[in-house]
């Protein structure tokens, strides 16, 4: 591929660049900052999402402008500063990819899949969802409000199930995005499974819950039965006293 580099050594796509170093390395946010011309603070936003939300990601090895061999040295020494390859060619343009191309014969099928993904995953951003389906942000908030012309029809699937995206790309993105709300990935994941058991199996997660539980727990009648016993007691105790008088 031609390079995209300008003479001056500068990035042509520097924002672009960072994205891609966030989601495919190792490296630090100073390494990455210091590629790029950015600053830490900027590229710390660009990985939670506070900026640059929906920006596709741009491979600076496959534009001439890094080796493989300079990133690998750089991800192995967190001290290591990126060297930008220089070239003297003049800058060629590049066209943005945008969404994801979907083919037409599995378009019809991207409402069920964003459907399912709101449902499920709802810490999935509008952008990471964007760029899983290849769909657009008023379709995302006309199927989350329920304003969608054809929310009838519309039954949750997996995108992964419907060949829009890979099954990789979709735990990566839930991932991204619960770190990004401080969460534990891990954590979520065996919630939401323990859920769904509780939900296919009610009588199971019952007894499980009675398990850990030992057992019912008789001490809360305690105290009535006693109650009781002596309310009777005092009842016959009256009782026997009307019939001696």
């Amino acid at each position: 591929m031609a390079t995209a580099l300008n003479m001056s050594g500068q990035l042509l796509m520097p924002k672009a660049s960072a994205v891609w170093l966030i989601d495919n390395t190792v490296l630090t946010f100073k390494q990455i900052a210091e590629f790029t011309g950015l600053t830490e603070i900027e590229i710390e936003a660009l990985a939670n999402e506070d900026i640059g939300r929906g920006l596709v990601g741009r491979n600076p090895i496959e534009h001439s402008e890094l080796t493989k061999a300079e990133l690998e040295r750089c991800e192995n020494d967190p001290a290591a500063k990126l060297q930008i390859s220089k070239s003297s060619l003049p800058p060629v343009k590049s066209r943005s990819k945008g969404p994801r191309y979907t083919p037409v014969s599995k378009r019809g099928d991207k409402p069920d899949a964003i459907a399912y993904i709101v449902k499920n995953n709802p810490e999935i951003t509008d952008a990471q969802i964007v760029k899983l389906v290849g769909t657009t942000k008023p379709t995302i908030a006309s199927i989350r409000e329920r304003t969608h012309a054809n929310i009838s029809n519309i039954k949750p699937r997996h995108p992964a199930e419907l060949g829009l995206c890979t099954w990789q790309e979709y735990d990566k993105s839930v991932e991204k995005c619960l770190k990004a709300q401080g969460k534990d990935p891990e954590a979520v994941k065996a919630e939401r499974l323990a859920q769904q058991n509780a939900a296919h199996d009610p009588q199971g997660a019952m007894e499980e819950e009675t398990k850990q539980g030992g057992g019912f727990d008789f001490s809360n009648f305690l105290g009535d039965a006693a109650a009781f016993t002596s309310s009777r007691q005092n009842n016959d105790d009256d009782n026997n006293d009307d019939g001696l008088l």
